[in-house]
């Protein structure tokens, strides 16, 4: 053996990578002009396996004027844009309450809502975001049962379960230029778009609306997600919604 050999932690004894302190949550500082985040949990924090979505997101509640939003997951986040293009809601809020309940073997637990939703009715949801193999599982619904009896119920009105499953990638890319197109109103090239539409001959892809429009095809193509967004227009939002999408009148 050479003199000069060394021995170095987790190279002789442990072959494992060494564990490294846990990171900081990031805190997202003030941006003029924009509410900051000041929800009951900030979920920024540093994952290899989860996805953290930031953006800024406008409801009436707050007088249309831009709040930071902070989403655990994406699923989380494509339910968020789904929700924020309904004219029927007032308020959306992210990680909005915790409450503490007893898992299995009566172990304290705590759990923080997704999202709650008010709706202008007055109506308030929480959204229970999970992927398919989560919900098939015993546990997970044993888990919801505890949580609602934890959950005061002046806090909301029901709890909604969502299959994460049902946002792919393409439905929340969608769902996402929806969100910044509909918060981008041009209400004269909706109208053209939809009075073309209504009399097109053989309406078969969003390109077909091109021409008979008379419009830019930029203000066409917006005004189409804005009418996907509205139910105008009907398509498959589990594809990519672009000139050659198959779009038609709903009924």
């Amino acid at each position: 053996m050479s003199e000069n050999y060394q021995t170095i932690d987790h190279d002789d004894w442990n072959n494992s990578p060494p564990k490294s302190p846990k990171s900081s949550k990031i805190v997202l500082g003030e941006i003029n002009g924009v509410i900051p985040y000041g929800d009951s949990r900030n979920p920024l924090g540093r994952s290899a396996t989860s996805h953290r979505i930031v953006f800024p997101y406008r409801t009436a509640a707050n007088d249309m004027k831009p709040k930071v939003g902070i989403f655990e997951s994406a699923a989380e986040a494509g339910c968020a844009h789904e929700a924020l293009i309904s004219k029927d809601l007032y308020d959306l809020e992210c990680q909005p309450l915790q409450v503490h309940f007893l898992g299995e073997n009566r172990k304290p637990r705590q759990y923080t809502h997704d999202i709650r939703l008010t709706m202008r009715s007055g109506h308030r949801r929480f959204l229970f975001i999970r992927n398919g193999a989560s919900l098939q599982r015993r546990e997970t619904w044993a888990e919801i049962e505890a949580i609602q009896r934890a959950t005061p119920a002046n806090e909301a009105d029901d709890l909604y379960i969502v299959n994460a499953d049902d946002y792919p990638r393409q439905r929340r890319e969608n769902l996402f230029r929806m969100h910044n197109f509909v918060f981008q109103p041009d209400d004269e090239a909706d109208e053209i778009v939809t009075w073309t539409a209504r009399r097109a001959r053989g309406l078969w892809l969003v390109k077909d609306l091109y021409e008979p429009a008379g419009i830019l095809p930029q203000r066409t193509f917006r005004a189409v997600y804005r009418l996907v967004a509205r139910q105008v227009l009907l398509t498959d939002l589990n594809s990519v919604l672009w000139e050659n999408s198959r779009i038609e009148l709903a009924s």
